[in-house]
């Protein structure tokens, strides 16, 4: 069985070193009487306790009895019951949400690590509280007043959970082509009828209500993807006192039998004349939806960074504990730990290196995303939506790698159910897929982000890195200054390039520019580094990372850089038949 102990030492480094949120949180109006360092600190410790003693021991469990129909009821592990219930008596279900409706107000930076902690313990079970917030968010910016007085104390709360229905088995990505559909009724609600697939907590019993974040289409709905609504369907409808009433029509047609996440119940969801209520303006809901996902993608992220770091820090215990060969071969009659092995120390170091940029990285866009919200700055807000596909996509592609790499360390172990280690390689592997396929994340990258507006904010933010390492360079990020110079060279040279190949380059694009962002990561945490702040075990371990990054990871961006110097082209010239 695989353990996990939350990494606060190195969350808090960079909250408070790295970033400097502290500093940031006590100037800002709406923030300096919620939250300080010793606040912060506190929360993180005692969310590490629930996910350290009440979840992250049971998840073998939780993946061996996942979750079960029976006559249309879901029925989830045992312990989920409990666990929920201590997040909703904690108050963790409300850290993030807007005090005005009774949340704790906490900002995305520090939730972002909770969040980071849940999907360590269990992704599957991270997924239920997880998908309210996403919920909550929609509701909190396009609902209006009645309904989010109605919805958002009970779902902050966790009395109800929220979940997104977007996928059709027809459609999965073009959403577009959605055949569900919304009659208005009499009363002003609207009757929904249609199918959705792979609905993420669509059915349980953790809550006494599940609120349905619903696209279907209107009748004098416009063709394709701008005809889309939003529509709120609560699994009960609301009685006279705002509380659970009568089942609405909303039914668990089946349960996916999935290669991970076991735990949590994605479901086929039937709506037969269910009733609903319009959600912000008509045929607008798929930019509703969208509001919303800056947010979501990453908590994608942190799913990819929190299977990592707990199959790191089993790598780590088992190459110290596990005896095998002769490394020094000083003694032929006794075996050494195998962390001596040039091997698993490749593995591990290459773990931790991409592991911490991750963090520092997830830290800055949750930091972009709180200053966007709390001071309404611009620059902040286009600098996390160019790089929220960055967290998605290559943070769940870098935690996949790293949970192979983990297992790897193990030999034969790794692949025996026994030690943990391949469920955290099943778990994480969907992270990559929902939410929209790491490759469609690269093409929104490449397309909306960086080509739509002629690379205007991807090159600012060079320009500001530039500038960074010039006037307070560091020996051992020497590399990243060219490094940067070179991505803004490819990146003109691409932008002079059509859309079609764009296209065929992008997945190379986003990984060459997280390359060079996680560079700069490694540059803050150096720099962030005080001998009368911390340990000299923690400097040397840093430094020694950041050294290895610097040396044996970033030039993979050269290789990258390589490859998007030749055409993407050629991906059209072979005949579709001759594949």
């Amino acid at each position: 069985m695989s353990s996990y102990q939350a990494p606060i030492t190195d969350m808090t480094f960079n909250l408070f070193d790295v970033w400097q949120l502290d500093q940031y949180w006590q100037t800002n109006g709406q923030l300096q009487d919620l939250i300080e360092a010793d606040t912060a600190k506190a929360i993180l410790e005692e969310a590490a306790k629930i996910c350290e003693q009440q979840i992250a021991p049971y998840s073998a469990d939780a993946d061996q009895r996942g979750a079960q129909l029976t006559d249309g009821k879901v029925s989830l592990p045992t312990h989920y019951y409990t666990a929920y219930q201590s997040l909703v008596e904690g108050g963790w279900t409300s850290l993030s949400g807007d005090p005005q409706y009774g949340g704790m107000g906490m900002p995305k930076a520090l939730s972002m690590m909770v969040d980071e902690m849940l999907c360590s313990s269990d992704i599957a079970f991270s997924l239920y509280p997880g998908l309210t917030a996403g919920a909550c968010v929609a509701l909190l910016q396009h609902a209006d007043d009645t309904t989010k007085q109605t919805y958002l104390p009970k779902l902050y709360s966790g009395e109800w959970s929220g979940t997104m229905c977007l996928t059709e088995s027809h459609a999965g990505s073009d959403l577009g082509i959605m055949r569900t559909t919304a009659k208005p009724n009499a009363d002003g609600s609207y009757a929904l009828n249609g199918s959705k697939i792979f609905i993420t907590a669509g059915e349980h019993e953790l809550t006494s209500n599940i609120i349905h974040l619903v696209l279907a289409k209107l009748p004098d709905a416009p063709a394709g993807s701008r005809g889309i609504s939003l529509f709120l369907v609560p699994k009960y409808l609301l009685d006279a006192n705002g509380g659970a009433g009568v089942r609405n029509g909303v039914s668990v047609g089946s349960i996916e039998h999935k290669m991970g996440i076991n735990g949590s119940a994605t479901c086929v969801l039937n709506f037969d004349d269910a009733k609903g209520f319009l959600i912000g303006e008509p045929h607008r809901g798929l930019s509703c939806m969208f509001t919303m996902m800056n947010y979501e993608r990453l908590s994608m992220g942190s799913q990819g960074l929190g299977a990592a770091e707990r199959a790191y820090q089993n790598a780590l215990a088992y190459a110290k504990d596990r005896l095998q060969g002769r490394i020094t071969e000083s003694d032929a009659n006794k075996a050494e730990p195998i962390i001596g092995h040039p091997d698993v120390q490749r593995m591990l170091l290459n773990i931790k290196a991409m592991n911490e940029a991750g963090r520092t990285f997830a830290t800055w866009v949750a930091a972009l995303l709180d200053k966007s919200k709390y001071d309404n700055c611009v620059v902040s807000g286009q600098r996390a939506n160019l790089l929220t596909p960055i967290a998605k996509a290559f943070m769940t592609d870098q935690g996949f790698d790293a949970c192979v790499s983990a297992q790897q360390v193990f030999g034969g172990h790794g692949y025996v159910k026994e030690w943990g280690m391949e469920q955290l390689v099943r778990d994480v592997r969907i992270a990559q897929i929902y939410e929209g396929t790491n490759g469609i994340q690269a093409a929104d990258f490449m397309l909306r982000k960086v080509a739509a507006d002629k690379g205007t904010v991807l090159f600012s933010l060079l320009d500001d890195i530039a500038d960074e390492l010039i006037e307070k360079p560091h020996v051992s990020a020497a590399p990243l200054t060219k490094a940067v110079t070179d991505l803004r060279a490819i990146t003109t040279q691409l932008l002079q390039k059509e859309n079609v190949v764009l296209a065929g380059a992008a997945c190379d694009f986003l990984a060459l520019v997280s390359y060079i962002l996680y560079g700069y990561m490694w540059y803050k945490n150096l720099m962030a580094l005080d001998t009368s702040k911390h340990s000299s075990s923690f400097i040397d371990a840093k430094t020694h990372t950041a050294n290895w990054f610097f040396s044996r990871i970033l030039p993979r961006a050269t290789g990258i850089n390589a490859t998007l110097n030749n055409d993407s082209v050629m991906l059209y010239n072979l005949a579709h038949e001759n594949y």
